[in-house]
This record gives C-alpha cells, sequence and structure tokens, in this order.
C-alpha cells in the first residue's frame, strides 16, 4: 500500500493544507516517508461533521453488523501482514517480535468488542412496568438503556502503536457501541496511523457501515489537537500520553461553552511494596522480576514501576545486590523518539543529582545517544529523603526506578496515606502478610485503579473484569478504564423511556426482547 500522509475523512484521502513534517526512525535520525500533510482548520472541521453525519445512521446500525465489521477490522490488520510490522518498526525502533505481539493484541481485543456487541447485554436494559392501580398514584411504564453519545476524538498512545494507538482499544470501544471515531495521528508513527486507519475504512465499505465513521487528521503540534477537542460536534475526548497533553486537553474541554469529557491516561509512578517475609523468603527472585518490569519496554510503559519501598534489616543488602546484577545485565536499547529520550536522561540527571539519592545498579553496557538509547538505572533513598524530595515521586518514563528504604514496614501505611492517585500498586507478601497489611491495602484501593498482589504491573490483561484508570493525576476520571470491555461506559449515556407503545421502543426494551439479552425486569435480572 502506498503511503500519501493524507488525512482520511469520509474514506477520502484529503490534504488541502500546505505545512507538511515527518517521521523519524529514533535508530537513526533519518525522515521516514511519507511526508506528512498537517491538517488544516477547515479538514479538522470535515472531519467531524462528516462524522456527526455517519453518527445518523451508525447508531441505528444492529448489533450484528458493527460486530462484523470490529471482525472485518481485525481481518484487515492482519491482511496488511509484514508491511505493517515494518513500518511501525521504522517509526518506533520496537522489536519486531514485540510488534508482532502486539498485533495480535490488537486484533484480540477488537474480535473481544465483536463479541460484546454481538451478545447485545452491554446495553444495561432496565424495564419497570406500569402499576395503573398503585396508590396513592398510578406507577408509569419506565425503561432505560444505553446508547452512544456520537463523534469521539481517540488521541493514540506512542508506546503502543497498535493496541492504544489510532486503532486501538479506545477506538474500537468507540465503534463497538456505535459512535464514529475520528482520530489524531500519532506525529511519532504517522505512516503506521496511516495503514491501520485506511484498513478500518477498507473494513467498513466491505460491511456496509458509512465510511465516515472513521476520520483520521495529522498534526505536528497542539493546534489540531484544541480543534479538534473544542469542535462543538465532539462528545468526548480519549487520550494516553503526557500529564501536560492531557490537562491541556481537558482544560479546553471544560472551556466549550457546552464541556465535554476527556478521558485522558497520563502515567504514573506505579509504587511497589516489598513486605518483610516476602523480602526473606525470595527477595532475589522479586528483585529479578522487579528489573525486569523496569526494563520491559525500555521502561516505556505507564504501568512501568517508578518507586519501590522496601524495610531495612539484614535482608536488604542480599536484595540491592540482586538488583544490582540484574541491572547490570540488562542491554540498553533505543526509545520511541529521539524527544523521548532527551526527557528520559533529564529526569534521569535531576534523580542522580538530588542529594540523599545513590545509584543502586545501572547496565553495564554503555548507550549511544545517536541512537537515541537509554539503558536501566536503578537508584536508592530513604524515606526522609523522599518526605522532603517530593519531585522524587514524578514519573521519568524509561527504564529507571527508585528503591526507597523505610525504617520499618509500618512507615508503609504512611506513606501510602500521602501518595497521588496513581494507576496501580503493587504488594509482595505472604498470604498472612496481605491480611495482616490490610490498612495498607485500604488505602491503597482509595488512590489507585488496580492492586497486584505478588506480581508487577507492567503486561495489562484485556478482560472484562480490567480497571486500567486511577484518581487524578494518573487519569481525568477515575471512574473509567480504557482497557477491557468496561471502556464502552466512557462512550456512552443512558436513555429513558416513559409510557412508550411496544412498537416504538427500541428492541432491547420491547417485552418481546427479540435479540434475548439480559435485562433489569422489575427489579429482576432476566434473559426471558
Amino acid at each position: 500500500m502506498l503511503l500519501n500522509g493524507q488525512q482520511i475523512i469520509g474514506g477520502r484521502s484529503v490534504a488541502e493544507g500546505s505545512a507538511t513534517f515527518f517521521g523519524r526512525n529514533p535508530a537513526t535520525g533519518e525522515p521516514t516517508t511519507p511526508t506528512v500533510h498537517e491538517a488544516t482548520l477547515a479538514e479538522v472541521d470535515e472531519a467531524l461533521r462528516t462524522a456527526d453525519r455517519a453518527f445518523e445512521e451508525y447508531r441505528v446500525v444492529s448489533g450484528e453488523r458493527i460486530a462484523a465489521f470490529l471482525d472485518a477490522v481485525a481481518d484487515e490488520w492482519m491482511a496488511l501482514g509484514d508491511a505493517l510490522l515494518e513500518q511501525a518498526h521504522k517509526e518506533t525502533a520496537l522489536s519486531l517480535a514485540r510488534l508482532t505481539s502486539e498485533r495480535a493484541r490488537t486484533v484480540n481485543q477488537a474480535r473481544l468488542f465483536a463479541t460484546l456487541v454481538r451478545e447485545g447485554s452491554w446495553v444495561d436494559a432496565r424495564i419497570d412496568h406500569a402499576d395503573p392501580n398503585r396508590k396513592p398514584a398510578p406507577k408509569p411504564d419506565i425503561r432505560r438503556m444505553l446508547q452512544p453519545i456520537g463523534p469521539v476524538v481517540v488521541f493514540g498512545a506512542s508506546n503502543f502503536p497498535f493496541a492504544i494507538g489510532v486503532g486501538g482499544s479506545d477506538t474500537v470501544s468507540a465503534l463497538a457501541v456505535g459512535c464514529p471515531v475520528v482520530a489524531k495521528a500519532h506525529r511519532g508513527h504517522p505512516g503506521t496511523c496511516e495503514l491501520i486507519g485506511r484498513a478500518i475504512v477498507a473494513a467498513a465499505g466491505k460491511v456496509g457501515v458509512p465510511a465516515g465513521v472513521f476520520g483520521m487528521v495529522h498534526g505536528g503540534g497542539r493546534d489540531v489537537g484544541v480543534a479538534l477537542v473544542r469542535h462543538p460536534l465532539t462528545k468526548a475526548v480519549a487520550f494516553t500520553g503526557s500529564q501536560g497533553g492531557g490537562r491541556a486537553l481537558f482544560d479546553a474541554a471544560v472551556a466549550r461553552p457546552d464541556p465535554i469529557p476527556v478521558y485522558a491516561e497520563m502515567g504514573s509512578t506505579n509504587p511497589v511494596f516489598v513486605l518483610p517475609e516476602a523480602m526473606a523468603e525470595r527477595g532475589a527472585q522479586i528483585a529479578e522480576r522487579y528489573v525486569q518490569s523496569v526494563t520491559l519496554g525500555t521502561g516505556q510503559f505507564c504501568t512501568n514501576p517508578g518507586v519501590l519501598l522496601a524495610v531495612d534489616g539484614p535482608e536488604l543488602a542480599l536484595f540491592l545486590d540482586a538488583i544490582a546484577r540484574a541491572a547490570q545485565s540488562a542491554a540498553p536499547s533505543t526509545m520511541l523518539t529521539a524527544g523521548i529520550c532527551e526527557a528520559f536522561h533529564s529526569g534521569l540527571g535531576r534523580l542522580r543529582g538530588t542529594r540523599g539519592v545513590s545509584i543502586i545498579g545501572e547496565s553495564g553496557a554503555a548507550i549511544d545517544r545517536s541512537r537515541s538509547q537509554a539503558a536501566c538505572a536503578i537508584l536508592k533513598t530513604d524515606l526522609a529523603t523522599l518526605e522532603e524530595q517530593p519531585h522524587l515521586w514524578g514519573e521519568v518514563f524509561g527504564p529507571a526506578s527508585i528503591v526507597i528504604v523505610c525504617p520499618t514496614a509500618d512507615d508503609f501505611t504512611s506513606v501510602a496515606r500521602h501518595i497521588e492517585g496513581h494507576l496501580t500498586a503493587s504488594i509482595h507478601g505472604t498470604d498472612a502478610e496481605l491480611e495482616a497489611f490490610g490498612d495498607l491495602v485500604r488505602l491503597l484501593e482509595r488512590r489507585v485503579g488496580r492492586i497486584v498482589f505478588n506480581g508487577f504491573p507492567t503486561g495489562i490483561e484485556v478482560c472484562s473484569a480490567m480497571h486500567h484508570g486511577g484518581p487524578y493525576p494518573a487519569t481525568t476520571d477515575e471512574h473509567f478504564t480504557s482497557i477491557g470491555t468496561a471502556s464502552i461506559e466512557r462512550f456512552v449515556r443512558p436513555i429513558c423511556y416513559q409510557g412508550f407503545t411496544q412498537s416504538a421502543l427500541p428492541p432491547e426494551l420491547s417485552d418481546a426482547n427479540p435479540r434475548g439479552i439480559w435485562r433489569l425486569v422489575d427489579g429482576r435480572r432476566t434473559n426471558e
């Protein structure tokens, strides 16, 4: 497929403006193809208007056809073959093995949403039948279900070009419930975005849904992104990226005459607590897995464990030695972009330059800064320094982490009581310790979205029970997830029908229940 670097609007390639930019291969610094045409404000407007027109038709498309559309999208992505993997490798420096695995995850999550839509109970239908004989006043017939909100703007992530990119979890969850999507292509991998986007349009044509159900625009700076958020036809925004970027979009959304939700996932430091008995029983194993989690994907995960808390004691020295050995054997690798690499080294420099912070271990191999490389670095400080230097809690996006040495395990609850919102927290301990430290668990329940026991947070299972979110500043709305089937809740709203005749009701709310979905009928869950 020949790439053109243009906007995708209504199934067509469009490029009206004269401003252009290009991606760069982070390993070589060389520009990548194609030359990318920056969207004009008129093109942004056209993309949203096209999506809104498509919404009128798409919102009433049957669940079976939408499911077929998502399955077709998955088929089209697979049909791209090695071309998709090679383009993404060139633009992100992620390995072909990693990209192959991520493509499988992305295809599987599209099929997962197809299954959800085909079954149909996601609409959460609720029916309360009328009771004309109720005293002192008759009870009306009232029925409620979830329906799509309208055009959704998606900002894909840099670190997961497939799974959380322009065709990733945000996009497929919005499409699944009947919302058209206008995606902003990531400037770090624009060619990859174009391949993914054109595959979605091809699938729409094969299944017979409106071409305007998916659009994509390019932007080298923030102007295009802000214009997408401020457009009056945009009904919700999904974003994965930095806190600065997410907060800027959130502020633009709430400043609109009609504020809209921005579901921004902005990362965190994801603290890890190692309890004393676990340290004594398997400290070396925990240390090795900790370094593996820190360095996975060159540390470029929003769930990267940036802080680990351990108790001072006889086992600590052995634990730190195991960390040092694992860190030394971790090889440097190229980061996603030169800008991310520079930010990592700057952040790591601030940590290393903080009084009271020392290095435990780092990669034994030299890095090549001309190839945007970064290497593992594990640092150490004590609880008193952490309290004096709160910037040590800040995220350093890359393969670095800090071990905080606490005098006693009781200090863990004090730390947990004062931390900001995070996506995750992890606890390593015995079963007995998990019960004994119930206060720690209760505190973490208020401050994170996912608590991991005897594991590490990197690697997210895409399933119905997953919650990938957390209190601010991890996200802008802790009530919702961006991963898993519950992510559809961001793009729907309840509609209530009172006194409607059976023939006028949506099929999901009619007494006949032609789809056989599960519903709450007069307070009882049933699919009859």
